[in-house]
């Protein structure tokens, strides 16, 4: 519970003197829906939009379900979904009682609001309750059966949605994604700045669009800054990959065929987590 320029993180007062941080209580823990067994819940953040949040969602879902675990991704970008296009996903029919995830090709379970709008490109013109409220439901109405890993992409800032998801839904860890720019490490921060506020546990950052290589010299530019190297610390926690602009896998994810990737990252996810099911 923390009260900054008048406004209580544990409520919606936001008026100077209206709760001071003293007659609110933090709202209450939510449960995933239905049967649900869900070990561990990985929120991919950034306080910066265009990082590739949710590219790197895809990455390390790909990677962990490969690895054997049974994954599932819960789109938390509500006005702006991008992770079904990633895996070729379609809207999913209206059902009765408790939501069931899509199931991408190799079996990962995913929602979003996309899959419940009739077309793709449709605008969600909601405001920042509404929107909260959509991220709450996709937590608690949906069956997503058992899990041992679920990873939220997270919509950029600090608003609403990741203070809601960082209040209500039991996180294990936050994976932090920047690129080099110094400007975009300087709002990045902001993210890590507001994890450290709320106590939520801090796995390291992803280094996106960190190089290119020239396909035919092979010459590596470093086109947003220097890049650091995998294991460098930053802000005190490590860098847990460094990702390239890979244009094949840029490819994959305007074409529904992310799960295709040859790129492999994220092996150290098993060890920075609990994993209380066995891999299958």
């Amino acid at each position: 519970m923390s009260k900054e320029n008048g406004q209580c993180s544990s409520c919606d007062e936001m008026k100077e003197g209206t709760c001071g941080g003293e007659k609110c209580s933090p709202p209450p823990k939510l449960y995933p829906g239905g049967q649900s067994k869900i070990s561990n819940v990985i929120a991919v953040m950034s306080g910066k939009g265009g990082v590739g949040k949710s590219s790197v969602t895809s990455l390390m879902a790909v990677n962990l379900k490969r690895m054997g675990y049974k994954v599932g991704i819960l789109d938390a970008d509500i006005t702006g979904p991008s992770i079904p296009k990633m895996f070729g996903l379609k809207r999913i029919p209206p059902s009765q009682g408790l939501m069931l995830p899509a199931q991408s090709r190799t079996g990962i379970s995913i929602m979003s609001l996309n899959l419940l709008l009739e077309n793709e490109d449709e605008p969600v013109i909601w405001r920042g309750p509404l929107i909260a409220g959509a991220v709450k439901q996709f937590w608690t109405d949906v069956n997503w059966g058992e899990l041992d890993y679920l990873l939220i992409d997270m919509p950029p800032g600090t608003g609403d949605v990741p203070l809601t998801i960082l209040q209500q839904i039991p996180i294990d860890g936050i994976v932090v994604v920047t690129s080099p720019q110094d400007l975009a490490v300087m709002v990045v921060k902001k993210a890590v700045n507001m994890a450290g506020i709320m106590a939520a546990p801090l796995l390291g950052y992803v280094q996106n669009m960190a190089y290119a290589t020239c396909p035919k010299c092979g010459e590596r530019f470093e086109i947003f800054g220097k890049a650091l190297e995998k294991g460098a610390m930053l802000d005190g926690l490590p860098v847990l990959e460094v990702l390239p602009i890979d244009q094949e896998f840029t490819r994959l994810c305007d074409t529904g065929m992310v799960e295709e990737t040859s790129i492999k990252a994220f092996q150290a996810i098993p060890q920075l987590t609990k994993v209380k099911n066995q891999v299958s």
